[in-house]
């Protein structure tokens, strides 16, 4: 779709209590209508060698956005060259990222009033939404000894009555179900897929859940919606959504499980 029009589409829709819309922009990307509140989760949007999918929209055009968050500091997620244009771009925006990381955030050219350093438990409001923190595992769970922050997140993003989860980048890990429960029913889930093997340790490439694993945490979770990510990008790295969606069919049957096309509207309903 043509950038501009994406952003009007977004600009335009319009969606009543109780309901949301989503647009999933390649890797685990997804940008999010809460009321009248934009946030941009994850949004890897430098068009660097080697990727398989262009960025949907052009770091340069991107506006309108009320929030940038990154579960992670790798470029897929936390994409710092995009970062430093729509610090200037969207001056009224927020950034939101794991504490442990405000460091590079600062390099980016963001101010520190306009960074919302997260931590487990963090929680912090950006218009009508509200976005709370887990930590993530990946590939381990490692809190930095001297502050106790974790490099990488999870993200539970609530608003206009209607609750997400981002799982980020994420392997399960004792405890995490129990977190993630506590939080209530989600409407909708976007799980990393892409798994982990022996050639991709070797490249330093951590890993995450496999499709079987991510499925199988949906099928505990039971949200109103199922998306997996974390596939498209790179060729070296990918994952088999229609393996996750068969697995998923087959072992929790009922449970709503969508592929996503890039920039495709998605339009959640609270359940």
């Amino acid at each position: 779709m043509n950038p501009d029009l994406f952003l009007t589409n977004v600009r335009e829709t319009k969606m009543p209590f109780g309901a949301a819309a989503l647009w999933w922009m390649g890797q685990m990307g997804l940008w999010v209508k809460m009321g009248e509140t934009v946030l941009s989760i994850d949004y890897f949007a430098s068009a660097i060698s080697g990727r398989r999918v262009p960025p949907p929209v052009p770091a340069e055009q991107v506006r309108g956005v009320d929030a940038f968050l990154g579960t992670h500091d790798h470029l897929d997620h936390i994409d710092h060259e995009a970062w430093k244009i729509w610090g200037k771009a969207c001056p009224e925006a927020l950034f939101v990222f794991p504490a442990l990381h405000a460091d590079n955030v600062t390099a980016d050219g963001i101010a520190p009033e306009r960074q919302r350093g997260m931590g487990e438990g963090s929680v912090v409001k950006i218009g009508g939404v509200t976005v709370r923190a887990i930590a993530a595992a990946h590939e381990f769970l490692d809190p930095d000894p001297a502050t106790g922050l974790h490099p990488s997140l999870q993200y539970i993003i609530e608003g206009n009555g209607v609750r997400l989860y981002h799982a980020g980048d994420t392997l399960r890990y004792e405890g995490m179900l129990g977190k993630l429960r506590d939080m209530g029913r989600f409407d909708a889930a976007l799980l990393p897929i892409n798994g982990r093997d022996g050639a991709r340790y070797r490249r330093n490439c951590i890993g995450n859940m496999t499709f079987q694993e991510a499925a199988d945490l949906a099928g505990e979770l039971r949200p109103g919606l199922v998306i997996p990510g974390h596939w498209d990008m790179f060729a070296n790295n990918p994952g088999d959504p229609a393996a996750f969606a068969d697995y998923l069919d087959a072992k929790y049957p009922g449970l709503k499980c969508h592929i996503p096309a890039i920039q495709e509207p998605i339009l959640l309903q609270a359940t």
